[in-house]
């Protein structure tokens, strides 16, 4: 499917001020609201449930927070910067701040550079104390003893100072209004499970997310070529020639599925919150200088070329698949699969990929996200879901076309990884077998 084939959906925008009146604790002021602000502020409720609901795309955007300004535009170009540093300067940094890597950052042909953090959630603590613990599976940070930062280059330290701060505060304000929105959503279905599950778990992932270019791939295998040579000439001629295309097998299935940055998927926590994209696009082709610092001219914000987020999802009420489009410095919040079971089909998952911008090979993407769920530990019951919306595949294979038939071969119906009483930990587990196992398909990428 053409990029100007697919349409846009600009999501329902929830203000920030909106947001803390509905789930204001405090008593109410002296004063009552009047009616048309109690009318307005349930107006906004119902929105909200129609959004995420069965019949709603299962996303939402939220608007004027406070702070998010200063922190995405502190924390968001370190992700590129990251991703292209040497090995040990990057295993220094991740381990001095506290982050891991839960990508293979070994492959230079990677699409994507993921380096996350565990964020602990205490309530009625100062949130800048608490700690968060190290996360991920890259082999690097499992040594026992890493040079400190010190020992880096002044320039670099400088440059980072801020990543392990910035990452967490701005992973526990986006925590904050995931369980803001679950209080809204367990007003509306009765009871606190979404929230109490989320407070039981009292924990987070966030990943700062770095979507390649072809040309940040290819500053990592002349890195990675000149590092290896022992005093013979780099064949950067071969290395261009090796360039990924966007036309190509490199970054694609096959069909409609296509030049994707991240395949198509469901998300299986509770909610899932990201920044609003930030795009890089270099000025010049050489985009480092040999003290390994970057040209600052290349680390501008780049508007999105085609003014949307690149974050695709599919409608299975509409049967279209739609480009997410979002205010500048907003908030996106997503439903997964365990708010539809613990919501017993009152919220529905979303179904979505990342696609890459066509004819730009050379534009990066940058996000922050932070998935909520419930503790490893949490039992799921189906005994109130509805039948239908369990047994049904995210969508049938005969439906949109070879779409149809792609996402059917890809994604794996929740029927098949859900079972009742399983803990989330044992669907976290199945959920990811069969996305990325040995016999998945995701995993032949």
């Amino acid at each position: 499917m053409e990029e100007e084939e697919i349409g846009i959906l600009e999501p329902y925008e929830l203000r920030f001020s909106d947001l803390m009146i509905l789930t204001s604790d405090k008593a109410p002021p002296p004063t009552l609201p009047s009616s048309d602000e109690i009318q307005r502020l349930e107006s906004i409720s119902r929105s909200v449930m129609e959004t995420l609901g069965p019949t709603g795309p299962g996303l939402l955007t939220i608007t004027g927070v406070p702070n998010a300004s200063r922190l995405r535009r502190t924390l968001l170009p370190l992700a590129r910067r990251l991703a292209l540093l040497n090995a040990s300067d990057r295993k220094r940094l991740l381990k001095e701040h506290g982050l891991g890597s839960d990508v293979p950052v070994k492959n230079l042909d990677r699409s994507v550079s993921s380096f996350a953090m565990q964020l602990k959630y205490m309530q009625g603590v100062d949130r800048t104390s608490s700690k968060a613990t190290d996360e991920g599976n890259d082999s690097q940070n499992k040594e026992q003893h890493c040079p400190p930062t010190e020992e880096l280059g002044d320039s670099q330290v400088n440059e980072f100072k801020d990543l392990g701060s910035s990452f967490k505060e701005l992973g526990f304000l986006m925590m904050e209004l995931g369980i803001c929105l679950a209080r809204i959503c367990d007003k509306a279905i009765g009871g606190q499970e979404l929230e109490q599950s989320l407070l039981e778990s009292c924990m987070a992932k966030g990943r700062l997310i770095h979507y390649h270019s072809s040309l940040d791939n290819l500053i990592l295998k002349e890195a990675e070529e000149k590092q290896q040579s022992t005093g013979r000439k780099s064949n950067q001629q071969s290395i261009r020639n090796e360039r990924p295309n966007t036309t190509g097998n490199e970054a694609r299935i096959s069909g409609n599925t296509s030049n994707l940055w991240q395949q198509w998927h469901y998300d299986y926590g509770i909610f899932t919150v990201l920044t609003s994209p930030w795009f890089n696009f270099p000025c010049h082709k050489q985009t480092t200088r040999a003290n390994g610092c970057f040209c600052t001219s290349c680390e501008i914000e780049y508007p999105s070329p085609s003014g949307h987020t690149y974050l695709e999802i599919f409608d299975p009420n509409k049967n279209i698949v739609q480009m997410v489009k979002t205010s500048p410095e907003s908030f996106i919040l997503q439903v997964g699969e365990s708010a539809d079971i613990l919501s017993r089909g009152k919220l529905r998952a979303n179904l979505h990929s990342v696609r890459r911008p066509a004819k730009l090979e050379d534009l990066s993407r940058e996000t922050f996200v932070v998935f909520l769920q419930p503790a490893w530990s949490k039992t799921f019951s189906l005994s109130n879901y509805p039948i239908k919306s369990f047994e049904k595949t995210c969508v049938d294979e005969n439906d949109h076309g070879e779409l149809g038939q792609e996402l059917h071969k890809i994604v794996p119906p929740i029927s098949s990884r859900m079972k009742d009483g399983m803990t989330f930990a044992e669907f976290s587990r199945e959920t990811t077998k069969q996305y990325y196992g040995v016999s998945g398909l995701q995993s032949k990428r």
